[in-house]
């Protein structure tokens, strides 16, 4: 129903911004900036293709720079045409390759942007910079709130629709999670950016807007560089860190914590989801994948700012945490076995996966006199098989009731 409502909303929108009258001189200036849309897209087809199938969650495309600029200097028909054609030529080229991604979520994302885009437009309206711009007689501080003003209400309206979307479906841990990361709020605003020069190129001649496609091109593969490596330190199933990548970043701490004063102190967690085959076995392998996220989440709202968890494999996770006591590592540990009572995930036949108990096992160094990673593992593994011992639901830390030590790793690095 929502869906449905901002689509119908976006039509009645459309159909609204007809009534404005189209002076013959814009015709030119939406030309230039569709087609400079569609060469952008079509330079960078491969790598929007490549950055979808590495995105699991809604991710900035960079159309905005063209919409924006769209919105600033056209008339609202024009605009919302600008935004119709851009969503269409892009659906065209990388949407309908895609099976997983059905036309209708790309109508959706048009009737969004549609929305973001008249806000934009009437803000430019309203502080009367469009006519400004038209009329090549800018008016300084004046339009430049006019300038943050329409991209502000574009990324407002974007980004509020796009949330109550994520809160509906996905479900995050806060409405902060909702609004995308700090980084992608960074590209965005970094594209609306882009947007207002390029609006101030076609308001000045529409042909300067011509050589921002080869800026437009160089953002999104500096965009893909930095997905592909996001990509290649994250576990596709929880969003966590993968076993390589959290095996190096434990490394480094860990040096780094042995060069410190005496006193100083490193923490591991392994921590082993309780009877999962069970889980697998009887409610199948994409339940069990749904368990796995869902306790990645519980585990993630528990550490500490600066603690690193990943998933280690299969149902194991495991955990740094930096400068931490025995104490409060066990507290820490416990809370997230207690947290862990509390997740629940469909089964996908219209029942309910609960009563979820993990065990867990903690290695503090230097009271563990290991010196490498694979030495702090091993202890905390140790620790984590006695809690299974003893009848897991529950922690153990290595150094106290263990049967019998840890196996000393062998002194490498290597994961």
């Amino acid at each position: 129903m929502y869906v449905l409502s901002v689509d119908l909303l976006a039509v009645v929108a459309i159909a609204a911004s007809t009534a404005w009258p189209v002076p013959a001189g814009a015709w030119a200036t939406f030309a230039v900036l569709a087609g400079c849309a569609a060469l952008h897209l079509h330079c960078s087809r491969w790598i929007e293709r490549i950055r979808r199938d590495h995105s699991h969650l809604p991710h900035v495309d960079l159309c905005s720079i063209w919409m924006l600029a769209g919105a600033v200097v056209l008339p609202p028909s024009l605009a919302v045409a600008l935004v119709v054609l851009i969503y269409a030529h892009r659906w065209w080229v990388v949407g309908r390759w895609d099976a997983s991604r059905p036309p209708h979520r790309n109508v959706f994302t048009t009737s969004m942007m549609v929305l973001a885009t008249l806000a934009a437009n009437a803000v430019a309206g309203v502080t009367g910079l469009r006519a400004h711009l038209g009329e090549q007689r800018p008016q300084g501080w004046l339009d430049l709130v006019g300038l943050v003003g329409a991209g502000t209400a574009q990324w407002l309206v974007n980004t509020t629709l796009v949330a109550v979307v994520i809160l509906l479906t996905v479900r995050p841990r806060s409405v902060k999670d909702a609004i995308g990361s700090a980084s992608d709020n960074l590209l965005e605003a970094g594209q609306l950016a882009m947007g207002t020069f390029v609006a101030l190129a076609v308001a000045w001649w529409p042909g300067f807007a011509v050589p921002m496609v080869v800026a437009a091109v160089a953002l999104h593969r500096t965009v893909l560089i930095h997905q592909l490596e996001l990509a290649a330190r994250t576990d596709a199933k929880t969003g966590l860190l993968n076993a390589e990548a959290w095996h190096l970043q434990a490394k480094l701490e860990l040096d780094r914590t042995r060069r410190q004063p005496p006193g100083a102190t490193v923490g591991l967690f392994m921590i082993d989801v309780d009877h999962f085959k069970d889980i697998n076995d009887t409610h199948g392998h994409q339940t069990g994948d749904a368990v796995l996220r869902r306790i990645a989440v519980a585990l993630g709202g528990v550490v500490r700012r600066g603690d690193a968890v990943g998933r280690f494999g299969g149902e194991e996770f495991a955990v740094l945490l930096p400068s931490v006591e025995r104490e409060e590592a066990l507290t820490i540990a416990e809370r997230m076995r207690s947290q862990v009572h509390h997740v629940t995930a469909d089964d996908g036949a219209g029942g309910t996966v609960d009563g979820l108990t993990v065990s867990i096992g903690i290695a503090v160094w230097p009271d563990v006199a290991e010196d490498t990673v694979e030495g702090l593992l091993a202890a905390a593994d140790a620790a984590l098989y006695e809690a299974k011992r003893l009848g897991r639901d529950q922690v153990q830390v290595a150094g106290q009731r263990r049967r019998l030590r840890w196996m000393p790793a062998a002194r490498s690095e290597t994961p």
